[in-house]
């Protein structure tokens, strides 16, 4: 009975002040927006994205568990056209790509098909040219809501909600400023799948820090995904974001 008398006076005495420590750790902690925009100045800068019109990256795919290899290519520009391919040896080319604000993706696995509702707004953010720059575009809520070390890197926890789909949870580095690792829950054809990527080796492509190494993890699978090269505004080929003869057809049938 004692003890606990003696617990309930500390509480007593104490609340106050923990909760007025709560309170301004709460303050203490950087705006997302000014975090977001910290971002975007230490990867390049205003006029270094703005410059930027166009944009075609070549790297490697591995699935390190599975011995499997493959590389990977991507096309986007400012007006939100999009097609990216991978390569993998033993299965074949998956491809996906926004055209017109229309998202669709092939295999030969799975054939073609195009994305609707959610899914569809994940494939317009990801297509997203200068997405870090343009993210006031992308998220009409951000908040920090705290700090975490990711890999000996004290980190801002910055959660990001879209119009349109699942909060996405991107962590900067506290020094750096730089994106260390980002959460998602993404919307599939086989239902919800929380992934996470973990970014590292920033290089200089173009005039903007980009992350070399990207790991990205989901489902139980880990892919390491390196970009070897960056082309900033070199002219995209004719027809490259033309939809495939496949898509099309779905495309014509829904018209109908």
């Amino acid at each position: 009975m004692k003890n606990r008398m003696t617990r309930r006076a500390l509480l007593t005495l104490l609340g106050p002040a923990l909760f007025a420590t709560r309170l301004f750790s709460q303050a203490a902690l950087p705006s997302a927006e000014s975090l977001l925009d910290r971002y975007a100045q230490v990867t390049g800068g205003k006029q270094a994205y703005e410059n930027r019109k166009t944009e075609f990256a070549r790297g490697t795919m591995e699935a390190v568990a599975q011995g499997l290899k493959g590389t990977v290519t991507r096309y986007a520009d400012i007006s939100g056209n999009y097609y990216s391919s991978l390569e993998l040896r033993g299965i074949g080319t998956i491809e996906e790509g926004v055209r017109d604000g229309i998202a669709w993706e092939r295999s030969e696995l799975l054939g073609a098909r195009i994305k609707d509702g959610v899914e569809r707004a994940q494939a317009l953010r990801e297509a997203t040219l200068n997405a870090v720059y343009r993210w006031r575009e992308l998220y009409p809520k951000v908040e920090t809501t705290g700090i975490e070390t990711i890999n000996g890197e004290e980190c801002y926890r910055v959660v990001m909600t879209p119009a349109e789909g699942n909060p996405e949870t991107l962590y900067l580095g506290r020094q750096s400023g730089l994106g260390v690792r980002m959460t998602t829950v993404s919307v599939t054809q086989m239902g919800d799948v929380p992934g996470e990527m973990l970014m590292s080796q920033y290089r200089d492509f173009g005039g903007i820090l980009e992350p070399a190494k990207i790991v990205q993890k989901a489902a139980g699978q880990e892919l390491a995904l390196t970009i070897e090269t960056v082309q900033v505004n070199a002219p995209i080929p004719a027809g490259r974001f033309d939809f495939p003869a496949d898509v099309k057809a779905l495309l014509d049938k829904r018209a109908k």
